[in-house]
């Protein structure tokens, strides 16, 4: 909440408004009044009359002063800019019911239709709700129709009535799931359309072109013209009249038309007048290959932070800094504004990596496989451009039908979850990362650390269908099979070899990737001349493919006299053309090192007995030889609600069938994990935000800085109450007599437990006692457990209710600094304090996320029938789960949450448990707002 009259600073953001431009986003100040008079000077009497239901051609300045000084509290206005244009005013006043606020929206006549209103009603439902406003309410002019679309189209139940001439709306503007969804879809569109604009230029100007031969500019520039751009190019130095058989312009207000991306390559002290130059001249997107930022030491992240602060305000997007450029192979825009010396070749993969050497490394393994790409980008310091907005782009893109991404940082790691499920639903979403990711700080990267469990990223990305590699080469392996082959329907595995030893070893590796040997084949008689070979082959492999057990092959041959490596792997491709199921190779024991069978190969026909070896690398620019006729093809029980996307022609071949398999083996689990029902996202029953709301807030009054405070037991009973939780009743005491009182009122047999969160639920060490039903034994179970403690210190007691038995579980959730919300499961006691045998997700959890989250522990087992006993409540606990995601997404100040023991009886659970402790809330970085990341 912020304190009446203080500058809420963090209210502050970058935004992409609808046709994929920039602006900024802030709370209005006193220093406003000139730009407010000149913003309501320029509008139309129309519009005017629309906001104030009459004309007024100036402002007074009372009117001013009202609309410019606010107390972020009781009355708050946003204004966005565009440079120091304000081109939208949003604002609400607290009403006499302090649940309600009236708001208001005023946007330039100049930039209606970009979607400002939309963006102004959602930070101001945040800031309403953060000051304890649950309703707004407008009076709008039934002909201001723009206006009325914009509560509509929000997501919100609107309702409304006309009286005496104007339109009365009023809703509430707590979350639900239609406006979140409304706004994620916006947030979607926006920022694809943004990234679009990168990748589709129709004009592109290098700024720092150079005509001595081997620096940036000139090399830039060269792969530009080379690489055949259908746009216009234009070359922008000083000291240069002409380039590359090309007029060069001494700046760029020279250059006749506006352009859509500038390619900046001069030294980094330039690079600020620049910036401003483009803005002048309305340039749409940055594409910064100057180094000497967040990737240098000293004030290097201060001039970042500057760069794009400055970019974003005049509307422009940045890549970079130290990014290695941008590719985009599609036909009709052929864009090589990067530093490889080739447009690559055309395929249905596009690229992503932060790191400039990684994504040298990921340039030079595709070309090398003979692996086509339908984009790349370089976002070296990552400053702007992220990860996250090239997936918002490849969801919608036609020519993409896998992405692959190097990350050595996520800086929003719960936008990438929602991104990436949603993507990884319609295209396989490969993500390479460092083990250490989110732990430490990468070379020019200015984001938040994580102290999350370990663990919790790789679940958050396996809860989002994401293939997650260690490696460049891990993350290609799986790349030429997404890219060639349809998704297999299935597990089922036929296994093809000319040995026996190594046919059983592949089998024995298809198991251990979790895969199921439906077919093994190991006397193949492949010694008969090339054509006979061929023919047996073939037949076997077509043999086991017609049957419906079997989803996809696995051929690893030795040599074999007369029979060449690359003629198999193109028979093997008409093979998997046919049936529509996907075919890999791997080629053992090849000592010739000319010869290169990692990659794609492709046949030159697609039919003929004896077709002749074609490395896909070799197909050129010709899209039919490299997007076949499998473009269409599905594998059978996957569901594919995108469009038909096209498959690159060739066999995926590998050195090794451990690294095959492997990669096999990730594509069969995304195939089985896009699938699978994923259930919906349900609220339970019986929640109350507000009152859960109205504890925290009362808790938070006693918290200072980042100090934590723990919820007395009282408090803690009321916040579960508010989400249908329950806690068993338990009673501290300081005398004998109040412990026999307590357990009285509680109801015999009670439980004796001491104080100390490390003994109080020891059995063996004494720290608590179970099933005593009178007073005596209650006395003698008190000087006991004092006894036998003493030689841990002295710590306060408790009695509580007795419990039924049951299995023991744990259930925490954290506040993130980087993930945001994280909820662990697991069973207590070893498995979790030993072994660390945690369960993690992100909320929002559907209830597919849940069914996955208590069946992901290895001790998770004893849940259904281990060894004989009863199967718990497995349903009960799911019930817990969601509750208490819910409440953890819902309330960024609950720090910390812990529940154990929880006892999961064969019917019901019991809470023993609770401890919550309370901060300052974390302002998350996907909240309930759109807003560019820092």
């Amino acid at each position: 909440m912020v304190a009446d009259g203080q500058y809420p600073e963090y209210w502050e953001a970058d935004v992409v408004l609808r046709d994929g431009g920039t602006a900024h986003l802030r709370p209005i100040s006193p220093s406003d009044s000139d730009a407010v008079q000149a913003f309501h000077m320029h509008q139309s009497q129309n519009s005017i009359y629309l906001r104030f239901f009459t004309y007024k051609a100036k402002l007074s300045a009372k009117e001013l002063a009202r609309f410019t000084e606010v107390d972020h509290h009781d009355r708050v206005a946003f204004v966005i800019t565009r440079g120091t244009d304000i081109i939208g005013i949003g604002r609400y006043d607290r009403l006499d019911d302090p649940l309600e606020a009236e708001v208001a929206f005023n946007v330039s006549d100049h930039h209606q239709g970009r979607g400002v209103g939309s963006i102004l009603l959602e930070h101001l439902a945040v800031a309403a709700r953060e000051n304890g406003i649950r309703r707004f309410s407008a009076e709008v002019l039934p002909e201001n129709r723009k206006m009325i679309t914009v509560f509509a189209e929000a997501g919100y139940e609107v309702e409304r009535h006309f009286d005496d001439g104007v339109v009365m709306l009023s809703f509430d503007i707590d979350p639900t799931r239609r406006s979140q969804a409304v706004m994620e879809a916006r947030e979607h569109r926006a920022e694809a359309r943004s990234m679009a604009e990168l990748l589709t230029p129709s004009s592109v100007a290098v700024i720092g072109a150079s005509r001595e031969w081997g620096t940036v500019g000139y090399t830039l520039l060269e792969h530009l013209i080379d690489g055949g751009y259908t746009g216009r190019v234009y070359a922008v130095n000083p000291e240069a009249f002409e380039l590359h058989g090309m007029i060069s312009h001494a700046s760029l207000a020279e250059v006749p038309e506006a352009v859509d991306l500038a390619v900046i390559a001069v030294p980094h002290d330039q690079v600020e007048a620049v910036v401003d130059e483009c803005a002048r001249a309305g340039v749409k997107g940055l594409l910064v290959v100057t180094a000497g930022y967040a990737d240098d030491d000293g004030d290097g992240i201060v001039r970042q932070r500057a760069l794009v602060h400055k970019a974003r305000a005049h509307g422009m997007r940045v890549v970079g800094p130290a990014s290695l450029g941008l590719v985009n192979t599609d036909p009709a825009v052929r864009l090589n504004a990067s530093m490889a010396p080739d447009l690559p070749a055309r395929g249905a993969l596009s690229l992503f990596s932060q790191s400039a050497g990684l994504g040298v490394l990921l340039y030079a393994s595709a070309h090398r496989r003979g692996l086509g790409v339908s984009s790349v980008i370089s976002a070296g310091n990552r400053a702007d451009v992220s990860g996250n907005d090239a997936m918002q782009f490849w969801e919608d893109d036609p020519t993409t039908r896998a992405v692959g991404l190097y990350f050595e940082s996520i800086g929003n790691p719960r936008k990438f979850s929602r991104i990436a499920r949603r993507l990884a639903r319609t295209k396989p979403v490969i993500v390479a990362k460092s083990d250490v990711t989110g732990l430490q700080l990468p070379p020019g990267h200015a984001v938040r650390t994580t102290q999350a469990p370990s663990g919790a990223l790789d679940s958050m990305l396996r809860q989002s269908g994401v293939m997650r590699v260690e490696t460049t080469e891990q993350l290609m392996d799986i790349a030429q099979i997404v890219a060639s082959q349809p998704l297999p329907g299935g597990a089922g595995i036929a296994v093809f070899s000319n040995s026996s030893a190594l046919g059983k070893v592949v089998a024995d590796g298809v198991v251990s990737q979790g895969m199921i040997v439906a077919r093994l084949e190991t006397d193949l008689e492949l010694d008969a001349g090339q054509a006979e070979a061929l023919r047996t082959l073939a037949a076997a492999v077509d043999r086991a493919l017609a049957d419906d057990a079997v989803h996809a092959a696995v051929v690893t041959t030795l040599p074999a006299r007369g029979l060449t490596a690359d003629a198999v792997a193109a028979r093997l491709q008409q093979c998997a053309e046919a049936a529509g199921k996907p075919v890999i190779a791997s080629f053992t024991g090849i000592l010739d090192v000319r010869l290169q069978l990692d990659g794609l190969v492709a046949a030159a026909t697609s039919g003929g007995a004896e077709p002749g070896p074609l490395r896909a690398t070799d197909a050129g620019t010709t899209d039919a030889a490299v997007l076949g006729p499998t473009a269409t093809a599905t594998a059978e029980g996957v569901e594919d609600s995108g469009p038909a996307l096209p498959l690159q022609r060739g066999l995926p071949c590998f050195p090794s069938p451990g690294s095959a398999l492997a990669a096999l083996g990730a594509v069969v689990r995304y195939a089985q994990w896009r699938a699978r029902d994923h259930g919906d996202f349900l609220d339970p029953e019986g929640v109350d935000v507000d009152a859960a709301s109205r504890v925290l807030s009362e808790s938070r009054a006693r918290v200072a800085d980042v100090e934590l405070t723990r919820l007395n037991p009282s408090e803690c009973s009321d916040l579960m109450a508010a989400y249908g939780i329950r806690l068993l009743p338990s009673a501290r005491f300081s005398s004998v007599e109040e412990a026999i009182e307590q357990a009285t009122r509680l109801g015999w047999p009670v439980a004796l437990k001491t104080m100390d969160e490390h003994l109080r639920h020891r059995l063996d060490l004494g720290g608590v006692r179970l099933s005593i039903d009178n007073a005596e034994s209650l006395r003698r179970n008190i000087a006991h457990m004092e006894k036998m403690l003493a030689s841990f210190g002295s710590f306060g007691m408790e009695v509580q209710s007795m419990a039924p038995s049951g299995q023991a579980c744990s259930i925490r959730a954290i506040e993130d600094p980087l993930m945001g919300p994280v909820v662990s499961f697991g069973l207590a006691g070893d498995a979790v304090n030993l072994l660390d045998d945690w369960a993690h997700a992100v909320p929002p959890l559907s209830t597919g996320d849940i069914t996955d989250l208590v069946r992901a522990p290895r001790a998770s087992r004893k849940l259904f029938g281990y060894q004989g006993l009863p199967p718990a409540d497995v349903p009960a606990i799911e019930d817990l789960v969601a509750r208490v995601a819910l409440m953890k997404d819902n309330h960024p100040d609950i720090a910390l949450l812990e529940f154990n023991p929880v006892l999961v009886a064969t019917s019901g659970l019991t809470i023993l448990s609770a401890a919550i402790d309370v901060g300052n809330p974390q302002r998350r970085t996907d909240s309930a707002r759109r807003a560019m990341r820092d």
